[in-house]
């Protein structure tokens, strides 16, 4: 066996290359993030209407994804074209500090929406105007 540079194939290359695109929308997509956030936030302070509310809860969640798959994709590029193959060079790229600070960012945007969605939710507008409320299935359900 040959010692030296990892060889990278097509595919790894076309991943790294679309990971990279996505990652230099990163800043654009936290902008819409925090704008659909501020958005949600003054519809709820304002008590509007549930329609109105759960659109724009919907909207955020649709933000913080797209930040969070971009924040991933900035953390796959930072690693490089060779961790999408190796493994060990994958591992020891995870290690640097650039790459921490990308992990920390998804993570945290990837908390938020799932605050979001367990949280920020309102009721479906549809449930609402039929009158009906969630049922809620007790957690023992054969006692």
């Amino acid at each position: 066996m040959k010692k030296g540079r990892i060889k990278i194939s097509a595919a790894a290359d076309a991943d790294y290359l679309a990971d990279v695109a996505l990652a230099a929308n990163f800043d654009q997509l936290l902008a819409r993030a925090q704008a659909a956030d501020e958005e949600f936030r003054q519809a709820q302070a304002t008590s509007a209407p549930a329609s109105v509310q759960y659109s724009l809860a919907r909207d955020l969640d649709t933000a913080l994804t797209d930040a969070t798959r971009a924040a991933y994709a900035a953390q796959r590029a930072e690693i490089g074209p060779a961790g999408y193959e190796d493994r060990i060079y994958r591992r020891k790229a995870m290690a640097t500090s650039a790459v921490h600070r990308w992990t920390d960012e998804a993570e945290r945007l990837l908390t938020l929406r799932e605050s979001h969605r367990l949280a920020g939710f309102p009721a479906r507008p549809e449930t609402a105007a039929l009158g009906l409320e969630i049922a809620h299935v007790p957690a023992n359900r054969h006692a």
